[in-house]
């Protein structure tokens, strides 16, 4: 699991656990939440919420090199 993670690979069942656990964080709802939405769903919500983390890791990074 932890290659999955690392290094983007693993079976499907590995995938699809890493991504029910980082929706059911990022939303704060039940996994089994997540298990009942469509794939369509799941997959437009986590390409969202990458791109949240995202701006936030600008925007943090702005603020890191502001203060050096």
């Amino acid at each position: 699991m932890r290659d999955a993670i690392n290094y983007g690979t693993g079976d499907i069942k590995t995938v699809s656990l890493i991504i029910t656990y980082t929706l059911s964080k990022a939303l704060a709802i039940s996994p089994l939440e997540i298990m009942k939405m469509p794939a369509t769903m799941v997959m437009d919500l986590l390409a969202l919420h990458k791109i949240v983390e995202d701006i936030k890791a600008k925007e943090m990074q702005k603020q890191s090199d502001k203060m050096k």
